[in-house]
């Protein structure tokens, strides 16, 4: 799935019902009054965020959105039937510019959900235009049309999590393991050339290409994947534990945040000491040490071993929702 997505598309809200011309129907009387009912507005056109990464594939045909009409007023003063709204659900993080007015609306929380257009309002029956002076009107109007425009919508994906660390530091492998993303994984740098992206219980997991010395100023991958860093809540800074120096490691990519953007320091982090299963126990103890002053939670893992896995999974879990909250 890519990351970032993209396209164009036109939207139409209901238009109003018509109004209708009627009469009561009394014994002994030919016309016992209008009584003919207003129409009945048109569906609005929103949109709703939702914690769906694949939701855009339904839309991959789609050129036009309408929103259902309103009903025609109907005997005995009785209102028409409101059109039903329509509403579009869009990835957490879309961004939606009506392409007439340019004005652009972001969808940054789950379950939120905005207003593009409005139905039109439904016409007027007979027995609206009764009065003294007009004891058996006939007029009645029509519907009004309800809104519409071209949309581009725009994907900035918000992940809950994003993998960072060096070049082959198993960020893949463990998104992997978490969820179905199908990271492709090797044992070279820049395996990952575009993020790849799963669903881990609900939380939008994000798998941040390998940073090197350098990345803020252009080198390797550059500005293009530290950028994405940017929509993600908490940093989820991977180091393998075949580095010598577990510590240069992690210094190298906090001072590529740095660099590219201070704010970033100040998201929250947790270290992730990764490939467990290439060293022993006293290793891992050591390289634990060496970090500690610098993060307060450090997980170990190794996708070879199922019970760290599991452990690493709900740890995981409570670390995303305590943060979600």
């Amino acid at each position: 799935m890519a990351f970032v997505d993209e396209f164009k598309i036109h939207m139409k809200a209901g238009h109003g019902g018509r109004g209708i011309v009627a009469w009561l129907h009394e014994k002994g009387k030919e016309y016992g009054g209008p009584a003919g009912g207003d129409g009945g507005n048109g569906g609005n056109v929103s949109v709703r965020a939702v914690r769906d990464i694949g939701i855009l594939a339904k839309y991959r045909h789609e050129k036009e959105f309408r929103a259902e009409n309103g009903g025609a007023g109907k005997n005995k003063t009785m209102h028409g039937a409101n059109g039903n709204e329509l509403e579009i659900l869009l990835p957490i993080g879309s961004l939606v510019t009506n392409m007439s007015t340019k004005t652009t609306i972001e969808l940054l929380k789950d379950d939120e959900k905005i207003s593009l257009l409005k139905g039109g309002r439904g016409g007027f029956g007979n027995e609206h235009f009764k009065s003294s002076v007009n004891v058996k009107p006939y007029e009645w109007t029509p519907g009004k049309p309800g809104e519409e425009a071209d949309f581009f919508i725009e994907l900035r994906l918000v992940a809950d999590a994003g993998f960072i660390g060096l070049p082959n530091a198993g960020k893949s492998s463990l998104l992997n393991e978490l969820s179905n993303a199908g990271a492709k994984v090797g044992a070279y740098q820049f395996t990952t050339l575009e993020p790849n992206l799963g669903d881990f219980y609900g939380f939008i997991l994000a798998d941040i290409p390998g940073l090197i010395e350098g990345a803020s100023e252009g080198k390797g991958l550059g500005h293009k994947f530290l950028r994405h860093i940017e929509r993600t809540h908490v940093l989820l800074h991977c180091i393998s534990l075949e580095n010598e120096d577990v510590l240069e490691a992690y210094k190298t990519i906090r001072s590529e945040l740095k660099a590219h953007n201070p704010k970033l320091l100040e998201k929250p982090e947790v270290i992730i000491l990764t490939k467990t299963d290439v060293v022993n126990q006293a290793e891992i103890t050591k390289k634990k040490k060496q970090l500690v002053k610098k993060c307060d939670t450090i997980f170990t893992v190794s996708i070879a071993d199922d019970e760290s896995l599991k452990k690493f999974k709900k740890d995981l879990s409570l670390l995303l929702d305590k943060h979600s909250k």
